[in-house]
């Protein structure tokens, strides 16, 4: 099975973008990276079984290629994505909060979060995408949680 990337781009070019942003945490990496994907999947040959592989293997390649871009040499001469956030827009400042705190956390865990959370993958579906156990998924699910539960605790108790 092969979908025409015009109507990929249309579907997944946000979910893309934000699981390249939560790695680079620049939004002109993630852009680059979303790109990037997208003309692999044009170059690649590759057929899939259902949508949800093609989506999962889009996940999975962005993942990949944000990782190699915050490893490279010229991720130290980007915008840091503090000053990015001044460009966003929240619908609260509690969902500005919450998105400063998943991004703080450590790769894995954010990776886990966001894949979980923001994309709407299963356990089992994370698995594979990180290529890691189905334990060692809920195990960065629990930390993560348990990292952002402490976080958020101290910053309301903080407000008090």
């Amino acid at each position: 099975m092969r979908l025409p990337v015009e109507e990929l781009i249309k579907r997944y070019k946000n979910n893309l973008y934000a699981a390249a942003f939560n790695i680079c945490k620049n939004a002109s990496d993630a852009e680059d990276v979303v790109q990037d994907t997208f003309v692999q999947y044009y170059s690649s040959n590759k057929q899939f079984e259902t949508e949800q592989h093609i989506r999962a293997w889009l996940i999975r390649v962005a993942i990949n290629k944000a990782k190699n871009v915050a490893k490279s040499f010229w991720r130290n001469h980007n915008v840091p994505y503090e000053d990015y956030m001044e460009t966003l827009a929240f619908d609260s400042p509690e969902s500005q909060d919450l998105f400063e705190t998943v991004m703080k956390l450590p790769a894995k865990y954010r990776i886990a979060i966001h894949l979980y959370y923001y994309e709407d993958y299963a356990i089992r579906e994370i698995a594979d995408i990180l290529k890691i156990s189905e334990s060692n998924v809920k195990v960065r699910l629990s930390r993560g949680r348990k990292l952002l539960k402490e976080t958020l605790k101290e910053a309301w108790e903080d407000d008090e």
